[in-house]
């Protein structure tokens, strides 16, 4: 692998922000309904955004300076004049007229109107919701931390979710989001957009409480492998135990190149334990 190492400094500030839009993605996408202090509705998307907290519950998204002009956008004016925003979550079946709303209109123009998108009457803040969001979260600002006064300086809109409104259909028996229902879209570099859906989304079990073995446990010709990938090894140092020698006595004996080739069919069936007897058996 022959890396490419840049001081920032060194390169434009468009093609810094560049090159940490395609690395640092896909990012989930915040789009911000406001209003100014007469009441005027404003309504854009951006990609700065993630939740920070739970207890107390604290979004952070971040209106940058554009990168043209050096000016503020509306939607941080706005936070300036009345501290509430709402966040509204987009999912596949709105992404286009999300898209639309991004569009440079000029202050005072109403993005819900140009859009087509449906708003609709808070219950604690004074930004309405877009109906046709699957998630939208009520907000009030704690703070607005400016990054700089330059083009591209971002502008960190410190928001605590004060009430969050579901679309029922996404929500499972369990009251978790089904992840393959809310149909969620995140941006990635350039033009381009990724659909959390499909075989986008898979599953790897969280070790909160098991302690796995580690890569560092495994025989050495299985951590030395040229054919086991990172993620191979990862998905084996995560079991909490090597194979006892009474599961050893019943797992085949075979060729290791054999076992190596079995093991990759086993682990993408998410049968784990069964891969790694058979690699131990057979290194």
């Amino acid at each position: 692998m022959s890396m490419r190492s840049i001081l920032p400094g060194d390169i434009p500030v468009p093609q810094l922000h560049q090159y940490l839009l395609g690395s640092v993605s896909p990012r989930p996408i915040c789009f911000a309904s406001t209003v100014d202090k007469e009441g005027n509705r404003n309504l854009a998307p951006f990609s700065f955004f993630n939740v920070f907290s739970a207890n107390p519950p604290v979004a952070v998204f971040s209106p940058a300076r554009s990168g043209r002009t050096g000016e503020t956008k509306n939607t941080y004016d706005n936070c300036k004049e009345v501290a509430e925003v709402v966040i509204n979550l987009v999912s596949y079946n709105m992404v286009e007229q999300m898209s639309l709303a991004s569009s440079p209109y000029a202050k005072g123009v109403d993005e819900f109107v140009k859009a087509g998108l449906t708003p609709v009457d808070s219950d604690l803040v004074k930004p309405a919701r877009v109906k046709e969001s699957p998630v939208q979260l009520e907000c009030k600002v704690l703070e607005i931390k400016e990054l700089g006064q330059n083009g591209g300086a971002g502008n960190l809109i410190i928001c605590e979710v004060v009430k969050l409104h579901i679309d029922e259909e996404v929500i499972t028996e369990n009251n978790r989001i089904d992840p393959f229902k809310i149909d969620l879209v995140a941006r990635m570099g350039g033009n381009y957009y990724c659909r959390a859906n499909g075989d986008a989304i898979f599953e790897i079990p969280k070790p909160i409480t098991a302690i796995g073995v580690g890569i560092d446990s495994l025989p050495e010709a299985i951590r030395t492998s040229d054919r086991l990938t990172g993620n191979d090894l990862g998905k084996l140092g995560q079991l909490e135990r090597l194979p006892e020698a009474s599961e050893l006595e019943k797992t085949p004996t075979m060729s290791f190149d054999m076992a190596i080739d079995t093991a990759k069919t086993l682990l993408a069936d998410n049968q784990t334990q069964e891969a790694l007897n058979l690699l131990v058996k057979n290194a």
